[in-house]
């Protein structure tokens, strides 16, 4: 029990202290803050047509906890999914293999960090919600009940089967970050897919993890009781709109728990416990035995005679026949050279993807190619672009390349020159789509959008000396680009009133990350 007291606390002040939960926290508060819009603002969390409901304890309370709940969850996973990646990173692991912890002991303390971070964030969110209800409500009784029970009964269970999911997908998946990605964005799909049903059915209740559909339903039977209407179709999520069409203001007080519903919260924690019990069964515990199947050990040459080995000659090297060494200081050899390190890094089955996108951007409608496609193809290039300035400070390269000739002035530019030529290479079918429609406007800002993200990895790698923080970073524009956040748009796929003011804020920023990033590396290389 020592142990996973020791390896819980250590991994959680580690985690805590890091940029990557830093940001995560403060996007979070922040996001908890915007879950309560004003009546007054362009935007909606809970959408229902021609309804608004009453700012009460109720309303702010279980809104705010369903938009924690879901979006804690989302970004959650990615925070927490390299705790068992860190040990391999810094050969911790080594010694956690030889103490006498089991794999499932070890796997437990894990998980239950995990949770301890998520946890940690949700903590913040609730102080937020009840400052927001002060803030948003006038004149409504105060009910501590509507803040607690939703956060205890929604989010409570639903981080605690990310926390396990984090772990399962680094068991099963190992390193393959992209690949831990992919399968959980696919299963947070399916999720949200099974929560809806019919209202009164008990298997869409049990499979509801994330208790949307408990809310939505209690929320649509009051309305179309009380205003005898037929609302079922809820919406839930950031959606904007430029103009908020009239509504009626109703009263909601709360959800009414099933006995269903109850059990439904044990089940979903008690899952988490077994897919890590699961789990425990295929860890590794460190042992990655490299078994070389081309490079075997050539064998001793003998004679007929065993007892004499034949003895050769060393062969010598002719230096006048090697071919003269020409220096090269260009930056060319560093472009390829990057190039290269970009395009093999990863699965080759993940290229098949990458592939099977780019096709698609040429044949789905322009809308689509250009708001969805685009930014799907440039997030699956996360682990690429992420490592771009922290490899050789993870490879423990940087004495050698801080100290080479002219690294600002070479290196530096040559790695966000070569991410820059791969991303215009993957959004080559939206570019020449919009050229052919004479759209200059969205090439341009299809370019600069590529300039922003390398700039945007290269500064915030340099920065915090990691490629955490922008992977979590990266994911949430992205969602929020996926859902038409303008906030979010750094490629002009979201249509903007003032084009020019959109165009000199990306610029400005572009500037700003890329004088962060070398005055950073520049410091860095001078006090090495």
């Amino acid at each position: 029990m020592k142990y996973i007291y020791s390896i819980i606390k250590a991994d959680y002040l580690q985690r805590t202290r890091s940029y990557a939960f830093l940001i995560t926290l403060a996007v979070t508060i922040y996001g908890a803050y915007s879950f309560v819009p004003p009546p007054s603002a362009n935007y909606t969390t809970l959408t229902i047509p021609g309804f608004q409901g009453v700012y009460n304890s109720a309303w702010v309370g279980y809104v705010s906890a369903m938009m924690t709940t879901v979006m804690l969850s989302l970004w959650g996973f990615f925070l927490v999914n390299s705790g068992i990646k860190k040990d391999i990173d810094t050969e911790v692991g080594l010694i956690v293999a030889t103490t006498p912890i089991t794999n499932l002991g070890y796997l437990l303390s894990k998980f239950l960090s995990n949770f301890l971070v998520l946890l940690t964030i949700m903590g913040f969110t609730f102080v937020v919600s009840i400052g927001m209800f002060f803030l948003r409500a006038s004149g409504s009784p105060r009910i501590v009940s509507d803040f607690v029970l939703p956060y205890v009964l929604f989010a409570l269970p639903s981080l605690f089967l990310v926390s396990s999911i984090a772990i399962a997908a680094e068991v099963f998946l190992r390193d393959k970050l992209i690949l831990q990605c992919i399968a959980f964005i696919f299963l947070f799909g399916v999720i949200i897919s099974s929560s809806k049903g019919a209202p009164d059915n008990n298997g869409v209740v049990l499979m509801d993890v994330f208790g949307i559909k408990t809310i939505t339903n209690s929320i649509s039977n009051q309305i179309n009781t009380q205003y005898h209407a037929n609302i079922h179709d809820i919406s839930m999520g950031f959606i904007f709109n430029s103009h908020r069409k009239a509504y009626q203001t109703f009263v909601w007080n709360g959800v009414s728990f099933s006995g269903v519903f109850i059990l439904s919260r044990l089940l979903w924690i008690c899952m988490g416990f077994v897919v890590v019990y699961v789990s425990s069964f295929f860890f590794h515990r460190f042992d990655f035995k490299q078994v070389s199947r081309s490079n075997k050990k050539k064998k001793v040459v003998l004679s007929e005679s065993a007892q004499e080995i034949v003895y050769r000659e060393p062969a010598t090297i002719n230096l006048s026949k090697m071919p003269k060494l020409v220096p090269d200081y260009g930056i060319i050899p560093f472009i390829k050279t990057e190039l290269l390190l970009l395009t093999r890094k990863g699965s080759k089955w993940l290229w098949l993807i990458v592939a099977g996108v780019w096709v698609g951007m040429l044949f789905a409608p322009l809308n689509i190619a250009y708001g969805i496609l685009l930014p799907v193809i440039w997030f699956l290039q996360v682990t690429r672009w992420s490592e771009l300035a922290t490899k050789e400070k993870a490879n423990q390269l940087h004495y050698f390349t801080y100290s080479s000739y002219k690294p600002l002035q070479r290196m530096l530019p040559a790695q966000i020159l070569a991410g820059v030529i791969l991303a215009i290479a993957l959004a080559l079918p939206v570019i020449v789509r919009n050229a052919i429609a004479a759209d200059g406007y969205a090439v341009f800002n299809i370019i600069s959008g590529a300039v922003f993200i390398l700039l945007l990895a290269v500064s915030l790698g340099i920065v915090s000396g990691g490629k955490k923080l922008y992977e979590i970073l990266f994911f949430m524009i992205t969602y929020l680009l996926i859902e038409k956040g303008f906030i979010a748009d750094y490629m002009g796929a979201v249509p903007h009133a003032n084009h020019i003011l959109y165009i000199t804020v990306i610029l400005g920023l572009n500037v700003l990350l890329a004088a962060t990033a070398f005055t950073v590396r520049n410091y860095q290389a001078r006090h090495l």
